[in-house]
């Protein structure tokens, strides 16, 4: 049996056959969405724990860039790194700090991260250790002050040497500033004055960094305007409307998205994140924005991103943000918001962040591992490919409508041609062995697709697996292990995991591939 070696004791029974046959195009439909941003798949890092991910020269954080590097070469290109997050507006900058960084938690404001930051000279050192990554680097809007204007004036000059080796991708300037007048700005802080303010600010930037690193002139951009979501304070399409882009240096339309609060009341797996409903509603609100925009002339050629996401704020929830169910939320979700423009993601990383993908470093709180949306992450990646040895390819998504709002299906296409589907249930499955020796039954679920003219040749099918919904190890993609404790983040094959299963198309077309509840699979046609 095909599935008879799923990392543990469950077994797969015959599976319940959908009656839906979805057609699938063998080249890509003309209203497929616009070609990812290559590498799609990529990182946002909470600014204060920048410094556990990337470490520094003398010890730079081999795990994390093992980490970074299994997804370049899946992707074929390494994934960019955005610093940032609600402490780039708590940083100030201390000339005489022999640390890379100083914080203290407040508790009633979070346990989470600090909220009183000073940085040091030896901050910057973590952007030269990560090979072959770029980065985009905010910097503190939040601070008001003239401490905080000092900071800026101070930092631009040390950012700007340290991005000077190939590794910059972009500037940013505030995080989530629809939401400053909640605390750090007026009642009355509206759309214009922030766009007033943030174009002071980052002409301020570019003066400065004409004076230390004019050689970066000609790559001048931004990731703005790093709103918390569509419709939480400020209006993204006012923002645009009085003028952010005025210098005509914003290269990225970013917004943040999360799918609910960590303590928010009703929030599950299976209503909240193993939803394909649920991910439609809330990529459907960024795709309201785009559609205004364009209406109205704005942000014209600037793609659409979201520069920092992940499943549940507030830092994600036990037993929810960092189970296999997230890694499979994350496939779809990702998936779904390549399928409608939104050309790339970064998904959020903190240290100790219950929703994170790896923990760098051991800490009182959790200790240093891959973490289940990492699986998530390597299958997005394989499914989003540009391929190795390319210099360019153009990868479009297609969503493949399901009968069942636990599952979804996509089509890539790999310069105009069928290259990959990608099917994923989300039909909770929770592993248990009962007391006895019977192993638990397993239900799977057959899907089929039609690709008319498809050849006879075998197809391969690679598999995102886990023992179960709330597996927080034990997972595998492709048979994979990239576990810290095997070998420390390296790809590991484990000898308990069925690999190089195929099918083939009958001579109708007709293509059928099972899948275990809870579980992804990705079929490739060579292309």
């Amino acid at each position: 049996m095909l599935f008879s070696l799923l990392c543990g004791a469950a077994t797969v029974v015959t599976a319940t056959a959908s009656t839906l046959v979805t057609r699938v195009s063998q080249y890509v439909p003309v209203d497929a969405a616009s070609s990812i941003l290559a590498p799609f798949v990529s990182f946002s890092i909470e600014f204060s724990s920048f410094p556990d991910f990337a470490g520094n020269k003398s010890q730079p954080n081999k795990f994390s860039n093992q980490l970074l590097e299994n997804l370049g070469h899946i992707q074929g290109v390494q994934p960019y790194i955005r610093v940032g997050g609600n402490t780039q507006d708590f940083a100030l900058y201390d000339a005489n700090l022999e640390t890379q960084i100083n914080g203290t938690v407040i508790p009633s404001l979070s346990e989470d991260y600090p909220s009183i930051i000073s940085i040091g000279p030896s901050y910057f050192e973590a952007y030269d250790t990560f090979p072959g990554v770029k980065f985009s680097h905010g910097f503190n809007l939040g601070k008001n002050t003239t401490e905080g204007l000092n900071t800026l004036l101070a930092t631009v000059p040390l950012a700007c040497k340290a991005l000077s080796h190939g590794n910059f991708a972009h500037w940013e300037l505030g995080n989530e500033p629809d939401l400053f007048n909640r605390q750090v700005r007026p009642k009355n802080w509206k759309e214009s004055d922030y766009v007033e303010e943030w174009l002071s600010k980052s002409r301020i930037i570019h003066r400065q960094l004409m004076r230390a690193c004019p050689h970066l002139a000609h790559e001048y951009n931004y990731l703005a305007p790093s709103f918390a979501g569509t419709a939480n304070g400020l209006d993204p399409v006012k923002t645009w409307q009085a003028g952010i882009d005025s210098d005509a240096d914003i290269k990225l339309n970013s917004m943040h998205n999360y799918m609910g609060g960590a303590d928010s009341p009703g929030v599950t797996l299976a209503r909240t994140l193993m939803n394909h409903t649920a991910v439609v509603a809330k990529v459907q609100s960024h795709v309201a924005v785009m559609k205004s925009l364009e209406a109205k002339g704005l942000a014209k050629g600037v793609p659409y991103i979201l520069g920092e996401m992940n499943s549940l704020y507030h830092q994600g929830k036990p037993g929810l943000s960092n189970s296999f169910g997230a890694a499979l939320w994350g496939v779809d979700f990702n998936l779904y918001c390549a399928s409608q423009n939104i050309r790339r993601t970064h998904m959020h990383q903190g240290t100790n962040y219950r929703y994170a993908s790896w923990q760098p470093i051991e800490t009182n709180k959790t200790s240093i591992g891959t973490k289940a949306p990492y699986y998530g992450n390597a299958f997005v990646a394989a499914m989003l490919s540009v391929g190795t040895n390319r210099s360019h390819a153009d990868v479009q998504v297609v969503n493949l409508p399901m009968e069942q709002e636990t599952e979804s299906a996509y089509a890539a296409y790999v310069d105009g041609k069928l290259s990959r589907i990608g099917v994923v249930n989300m039909q909770q499955y929770n592993y248990t062995v009962d007391t006895g020796s019977t192993a638990v039954v397993r239900p799977s679920t057959s899907y089929q697709f039609h690709v008319p003219g498809i050849s006879s040749n075998p197809i391969p099918v690679r598999r995102l697996m886990a023992n179960g919904t709330d597996s927080i190890t034990g997972i595998t993609w492709d048979g994979w292990s990239y576990n810290y404790e095997l070998d420390g983040g390296n790809p590991v094959r484990l000898s308990n995991v069925t690999i190089g299963e195929t099918v083939q198309a009958d001579t109708d077309g007709i293509i059928r591939v099972e899948l275990p509840l809870s579980s992804a699979a990705l079929l490739s046609f060579g292309n």
